[in-house]
């Protein structure tokens, strides 16, 4: 009797199959539809070309439709991508070409056959290679994989002039195979795996740009050009995601920040934020709210921004994130002070000082200490972006220290305040994921045990209370290393995910720094730390809402509130009485009363995403009304200078407020 193997589908029913069954074989032996359908399949959760002999285990076919078919698909786009680069200009050397998130790239080395410079890429080159890319999936041929020595690929990758080829196939480790996959006689140095055959590929990709990439990442090595693309299953997706790429760069907040003059960036202070005045406005705006939401639950603190190296080195992050941080010292002839200090990459060692000052009993637990506090952190030139990703920011941080028993209503707590926030700016659809212990960590089994019990039960509160509304997760091994944490993600107009707030648990600090309460007992007992999270990044969250508003930005937030323009200089005093009753209604008011047509001064107005420009004329003058033309309407709507008044100060009325104020007026 013949050895077989036995495979266990999803469906938990298994099969037994004859030794060296192929993965094609078995989804045809399914069916014939499958069969030709099947692009891989997956053994034991793991991909594998359907060429590849089964072994027992679990498997699933991969069709189209399947999520991981876009993995394989920009895969082997991205290798027709190679063939078609080679195929016009012979002699360009292909060196490493992966799939990223949304797309793929490959790293070529093109020299001039004439000069036998460098030769770069361009824009201009891309329209070519996709056609070719089109014939080549025309043809159809297969995909097929061998396995070589390492003196054959060496010496085939040299023959060719394939120098960085060689590079890698010495750098592969001797315990594993080298694969070679063939797409008819077009072949590359590959893990896999790869579909059957380039026809399985499809047209909806599109190659998005070139950019300058050093050999292995190293400055010190040869410059390639590097060249984008995307890919997708169906053309629709392919669309779908230009139209996004479309929207957000009308809506880039960089773009807008200068429309609307609200900050900048310069060489001077790389990575930190120039604000104007209007900008200063925004984020003061943005501190104010938390800062209302805060009031009589968060005690407001401010720990300093220099501190010296030997708290970082108790906390544990001048170890963990020494790279990250921005030393200073503090020698010269004046002094013989020559300590090490750093900024402040994070401010929870600080909140633990404060909550150690003085003696802490358990009937004042739990204590919230709540900072808008600076921060400054090391990131790469390169990795720089605008107010998404900068030096110095600003954290709306704060740190709850409880007791165990009251940790699951503090994480509830916390998340009704963080969804709250967000349904305050406009944003309803929320996924909130439970990260849980990595291999590397602090703390007892135990402990964690304890905390991820808990918070599982209160992720599950979460959902149960949203009624479904708000999405849950588990992201495996994704905690912080000194205990588990709540995500928070939200999705902003153009479908685009942010992770934004975060809940901690921390039993790494408070051990540290030897904090404790006094208990019912009169013991000293270690309290458990929350790091907490709305915004994250100040900086961040308001580039955020720029791009998901695309500058149009609700009454209540928007720096200039209302422009009031006069059509002729005989409503100009009627003008100035308007914007002072406006102002006296607590907005934010800029006049134009110059010597222009009304629709220059509107268009203008517009760019910088004024919200309302209010209109007079001399008939507005003399019967005391107002025109009300909204951003992004053609439409004018007239209202009595009152009217005007209790409308706008009602909708500018920050949302917190708005509350306040019905409960206020249900009171009587």
């Amino acid at each position: 009797m013949s050895e077989s193997v036995s495979l266990t589908f999803p469906d938990g029913s298994v099969r037994a199959y004859p030794a060296g069954t192929t993965g094609r074989e078995v989804a045809e032996a399914i069916s014939k539809s499958l069969g030709k359908k099947a692009l891989a399949i997956t053994l034991d959760g793991t991909l594998r070309d359907l060429s590849d002999p089964v072994e027992t285990g679990a498997i699933e076919i991969v069709t189209r439709q399947d999520p991981r078919a876009l993995e394989l698909i920009r895969h082997d786009t991205a290798h027709v991508m190679a063939e078609a680069v080679q195929e016009l200009w012979p002699g360009t050397q292909v060196t490493i070409g992966p799939v990223i998130e949304n797309g793929f790239y490959y790293d070529f080395k093109r020299v001039h056959p004439d000069t036998r410079e460098d030769w770069p890429f361009t824009p201009e080159d891309l329209p070519r290679i996709e056609k070719r890319m089109k014939e080549i999936i025309q043809r159809n041929k297969p995909f097929t994989k061998e396995i070589w020595s390492r003196d054959k690929a060496r010496d085939v990758f040299a023959d060719k002039g394939e120098a960085y080829k060689v590079e890698l196939v010495d750098a592969i480790p001797a315990d594993q195979d080298l694969k070679i996959y063939f797409q008819g006689d077009w072949f590359d140095l590959c893990r896999g795996p790869h579909m059957a055959s380039t026809g399985q590929i499809g047209t909806a990709f599109k190659l998005m740009k070139v950019a300058g990439a050093y050999w292995r990442g190293d400055s010190t090595k040869p410059m390639l050009t590097r060249i984008y693309g995307t890919a997708w299953a169906e053309q629709e997706q392919l669309d779908n995601y230009l139209h996004i790429l479309a929207e957000a760069e009308k809506r880039d907040h960089r773009k807008l920040g200068r429309e609307m003059d609200l900050f900048h960036f310069q060489e001077e202070g790389p990575g930190v934020v120039f604000w104007h005045g209007k900008g200063w406005s925004m984020f003061q705006s943005l501190v104010a709210y938390m800062r209302r939401r805060l009031a009589g639950t968060y005690q407001e603190v401010n720990a300093p921004q220099v501190l010296d190296k030997s708290l970082w080195e108790t906390s544990g992050h001048w170890g963990w994130y020494r790279d990250n941080m921005f030393k200073v010292t503090v020698a010269g002839e004046e002094t013989d002070d020559e300590r090490v200090f750093a900024l402040k990459p994070m401010n929870c060692p600080g909140h633990v000082q404060i909550f150690k000052h003085g003696l802490k009993s358990y009937r004042e637990l739990p204590v919230r200490l709540a900072e808008f506090g600076n921060v400054h952190r090391y990131e790469p030139s390169g990795a720089l972006h605008g107010l998404m990703r900068v030096r110095g920011f600003t954290q709306d941080d704060a740190h709850v220290f409880c007791t165990d028993e009251q940790l699951a209503a503090e994480c509830l707590r916390i998340n009704d305040l963080i969804l709250s926030v967000y349904e305050d700016f406009g944003f309803s659809e929320i996924v909130v994921k439970l990260s849980t212990r990595p291999d590397k960590r602090v703390g007892s089994d135990a402990l964690w045990d304890r905390a991820e019990s808990v918070m599982m039960e209160v992720l599950k509160q979460i959902e149960a209370q949203s009624g479904g509304r708000i999405k849950t997760g588990i992201l495996p091994g994704e905690g912080a290393f000194y205990g588990p944490k709540f995500e928070y993600t939200l999705k902003d107009a153009i479908g685009r995910e942010w992770q934004c707030g975060t809940t901690q648990v921390d039993f790494n600090l408070p051990e540290r720094f030897g904090a404790f309460y006094i208990d019912q007992n009169s013991e000293k007992t270690q309290p458990v730390m929350i790091h907490r999270a709305v915004c994250g990044s100040m900086e961040r969250f308001l580039g955020i809402l720029i791009e998901n508003y695309a500058g149009h930005m609700p009454l209540w937030f928007a720096p200039v509130q209302a422009v009031v323009a006069t059509i002729t200089s005989e409503a100009d005093e009627y003008g100035k009485e308007v914007a002072e009753a406006l102002r006296e209604a607590g907005l934010s008011v800029e006049t134009d009363f110059r010597n222009e047509k009304i629709n220059y001064k509107v268009r203008e107005h517009s760019v910088t995403k004024v919200p309302v420009i209010i209109v007079c004329g001399k008939r507005e003058a003399e019967e005391r009304t107002v025109n009300i033309r909204r951003l992004g309407s053609q439409d004018q709507v007239p209202m009595t200078l009152d009217e005007a008044i209790a409308s706008l100060s009602f909708e500018a009325t920050p949302p917190d407020l708005k509350g306040k104020l019905a409960a206020k007026a249900a009171r009587g």
